[in-house]
């Protein structure tokens, strides 16, 4: 018998033989199977990448929402449960959408699924979300990826969660033109440097990426994530009747179809504060309330969203203890006003990060500003930034967003991170655990995305 050591070394062999094939066969392509369990979605991806063509195509991804709408938001033992439930039927269903392998490959590069079809190519790795995230949720899927890895053979790479939305552009930009997906916004892939908002439920950071794996935290929430805070609102501005026939938890995304019924064309109109100056003037409605923006007063490189939760609550709630029934404009205007002062205050302390980093290195200018997470979705934060960067100094800055349904979590955007982290010779051990916070920033006590043990060079 084999002790635990010699076991792990002859695996590690067995992986660089496989890769080396994979990586020098015919076909000069990389394919993965990927998977996403951080929180409440279920996600599975077959993602491949041409080495020739530098183009990309996702040739499958399905997500399932676990249904925590009697919650009104997530839960965490539903949550676990629909991972148990779902994630070995989307792999199993990921699999038909292998590519078909041609009649020159060996037995060891394909695969031959139980329906008789045509053999199907192997994946050369597998990709997980590692965290972070949810720790028993992350769990879920990691197990699964690492099954799959001593099955199959093949190489595991334990993805960062957040580093994963960062790249989602260049996912984006790579894409072929039989992916079916059109870019809104730059076709370019963002090259190193480049500055990411990455914002979502539980998230609100803003990093300088300098590489693959160097990012540097500028910015983070001193409370809650901005997807929170508009969560938050969401439920005290939307009707009743609303809230209670909604089938989904995703309040950010009802609060902007609420808001801005007609789009772009609600808020065409729109206008920035010209200087930070007159980010403190207060905006006088007709209902007698108004909502300040956090930090006006500083330049600290810093978020604050609870403020604005906490204001929208006692408006709704002095409403009620008069007596009186919001109408429904003045519940329009509560919304709009709650999503201007987030998304203003977001764009003015990116402002402030490219004045610093401007001063910093001069010869080394930003030149694309990354935005990704579940908030990334909303269109109105994207007309705020692009408005804030025009009037600032900084309207040669291209702001880079993926299309909608890649900027909530999915398991494209983690296929992609591992491919990326794959290419560059990483690798993570079968030892590794799900990680319930990991930082992006190397200066951090766990080193950001290569702190935790676990990684290995090929």
């Amino acid at each position: 018998m084999l002790n635990s050591s010699a076991s792990s070394a002859i695996f590690r062999k067995a992986i660089c033989n496989t890769t080396r094939r994979g990586l020098f066969s015919q076909r000069r392509a990389l394919l993965t199977l990927a998977i996403e369990t951080s929180c409440d979605d279920t996600s599975v991806a077959i993602v491949e990448k041409d080495e020739a063509a530098k183009a990309a195509k996702i040739h499958f991804l399905e997500n399932v929402t676990a249904d925590s709408n009697a919650y009104r938001g997530v839960h965490p033992i539903l949550a676990l449960e629909s991972h148990q439930e779902n994630l070995a039927k989307l792999v199993d269903k990921a699999l038909a959408h292998l590519p078909i392998a041609s009649d020159s490959i060996g037995g060891h590069r394909s695969i031959t699924l139980a329906d008789g079809s045509q053999p199907r190519y192997k994946p050369d790795f597998i990709s997980a979300t590692r965290g972070p995230g949810m720790r028993a949720n992350l769990f879920v899927g990691l197990d699964t990826g690492k099954a799959l890895s001593v099955a199959w053979q093949i190489p595991f790479i334990g993805v960062h969660h957040m580093q994963a939305h960062l790249l989602t552009p260049r996912l984006v930009s790579s894409l072929g033109p039989d992916s079916g997906i059109t870019t809104p916004s730059s076709p370019n892939t963002p090259g190193f440097p480049f500055l990411s908002i990455l914002v979502s439920g539980g998230h609100s950071i803003l990093v300088k990426s300098s590489s693959l794996t160097d990012h540097a935290i500028m910015a983070s929430s001193a409370d809650i994530a901005i997807g929170e805070s508009l969560d938050k609102a969401a439920r005290e501005i939307l009707p009743p009747s609303l809230l209670q026939t909604a089938k989904t938890t995703m309040y950010g995304k009802m609060l902007e179809e609420f808001a801005f019924p007609n789009g772009s064309t609600d808020y065409a109109d729109y206008r920035p504060p010209m200087k930070r100056g007159e980010e403190i003037t207060k905006r006088e409605t007709p209902w007698g309330w108004y909502l300040t923006t956090p930090f006006a007063n500083t330049r600290e490189l810093q978020f604050s969203f609870s403020s604005i939760a906490s204001a929208v609550n006692k408006i709704v709630t002095k409403k009620e203890k008069s007596g009186q029934s919001m109408s429904h404009e003045e519940r329009v205007d509560l919304a709009r006003e709650s999503m201007r002062i987030c998304f203003e205050h977001l764009a003015s302390r990116t402002i402030i990060a490219l004045e610093t980093l401007r001063q910093q290195n001069p010869d080394e200018e930003v030149k694309t500003l990354v935005v990704s997470g579940g908030v990334a979705a909303n269109r109105f934060l994207m007309t705020v930034l692009r408005a804030f960067l025009h009037v600032r100094g900084f309207g040669h800055v291209a702001i880079v967003a993926p299309p909608p349904y890649l900027c909530t979590d999915n398991a494209a955007m983690i296929g992609w991170a591992g491919l990326e982290m794959f290419e560059a010779g990483w690798r993570t051990d079968l030892s590794c655990r799900a990680l319930r916070k990991w930082t992006l920033d190397p200066q951090a006590d766990d080193g950001g995305v290569l702190g935790p043990s676990g990684w290995q060079k090929a």
